[in-house]
């Protein structure tokens, strides 16, 4: 049984790659809204924010990576929902395949679909100017952090992509995600917001994923950012997978 899942799994996820490459432009959109979010901090706003001795987009890089993250699931989404109305669903539940295997595949595409992401922003970052002295155990914990992140956030992607009435619906959803890093260290440290806004951000998922890529790339002490971070996503990750399946159960039913 096991086999056979994987078996059809790997077959949908070769046709959704596919659709990707036949529209590259996807990935790069995906990639261009955070790009140009960088550029503009770096050259616009970095001079005036005191980060000590590292350079500012060595500090807010973390932040840019998971606005790259919640832009590329969008997608998921959108994706998804094209699938439902198109009708391609309900053919494929016609065949003699695994049906969980249609939802994987779409989840293991925006794995991917999101690492090539991923690459290009930080690809961009070296040429601005960003360095690291981390280790090959280090980037392999980042990029840890950041797959296990964006499986938490797909399977939310999924519950949109599977619930929404238009195409614009099934997308919005990632807006608020979006803006999250915002409220977070990302961009600036949390000693200089007000009270209120200051509690909200040293205690949302973001700031603990942030501050914990942030410190593997300079070779910081951890400290619990991490527990706190992996517990974050892993929470994130069981709550929406849950709910997603409920969702593509009632959809198939």
């Amino acid at each position: 049984m096991t086999t056979h899942v994987l078996g059809d799994t790997t077959v949908l996820l070769g046709r959704s790659l596919r659709h990707i490459t036949r529209s590259i432009d996807t990935i790069i959109t995906t990639a261009i809204t955070p790009i140009a979010m960088m550029l503009m901090f770096v050259y616009v706003f970095g001079g005036a924010i005191n980060t000590g001795s590292s350079s500012y987009v060595s500090y807010m890089l973390p932040g840019i990576l998971l606005i790259t993250i919640a832009s590329g699931i969008a997608y998921t989404a959108l994706r998804l929902f094209t699938d439902l109305k198109s009708g391609i669903f309900e053919r494929f539940h016609s065949m003699p395949i695994a049906r969980s295997s249609v939802l994987w595949a779409h989840v293991l595409t925006s794995l991917v679909a999101n690492l090539i992401s991923l690459v290009l922003v930080v690809a961009v970052a070296l040429l601005m100017g960003f360095r690291s002295g981390a280790g090959v155990l280090a980037w392999l914990a980042v990029t840890g952090i950041l797959l296990l992140f964006t499986l938490a956030l797909t399977w939310v992607a999924v519950i949109a992509g599977l619930t929404a009435k238009t195409a614009e619906g099934g997308g919005a959803f990632s807006y608020p995600l979006i803006f999250l890093p915002f409220l977070s260290s990302a961009f600036v440290p949390t000693a200089t917001m007000p009270g209120p806004v200051r509690w909200f951000a040293e205690n949302q998922p973001v700031t603990s994923i942030v501050n914990t890529i942030r410190s593997l790339f300079t070779e910081q002490p951890i400290g619990s950012d991490i527990w706190v971070a992996l517990a974050w996503c892993a929470g994130i990750l069981v709550v929406a997978y849950v709910f997603a399946s409920s969702a593509y159960r009632r959809k198939i039913a």
